[in-house]
């Protein structure tokens, strides 16, 4: 069994023990969160209703506070020696699936 999620922004693939990272939720680690659902496949049923995705729970543990990669931004302007160079780091948060309910 597993599950489409809506986790943010986008759309990833989940089953039962799978960790991911999505952007950050302002959660403790340790915490549950509830995922949204858009698809949910048990062997040949298909799920994809909006009024039985609603009955769907998709329960995620938060299992710590995390950042993406260092991004590097130059700005260069030729001939004049305006040069600008900054970092960005994304905060991310590690989820782990404990539970696929339909």
């Amino acid at each position: 069994m597993y599950a489409i999620v809506r986790a943010g922004g986008r759309q990833e693939k989940v089953s039962v023990g799978d960790v991911l990272t999505i952007d950050k939720v302002a959660v403790s680690a340790g915490d549950t969160i509830d995922l949204k659902p858009l698809l949910v496949v048990d062997g040949d049923k298909v799920t994809s209703d909006a009024a039985k995705l609603a009955k769907v729970t998709v329960k995620a543990e938060v299992v710590a506070a995390t950042k993406g990669p260092k991004i590097t931004i130059i700005k260069y302007k030729n001939k004049t020696g305006y040069r600008k160079r900054q970092g960005h780091r994304q905060p991310l948060t590690q989820v782990k699936v404990t539970a696929i309910e339909a």
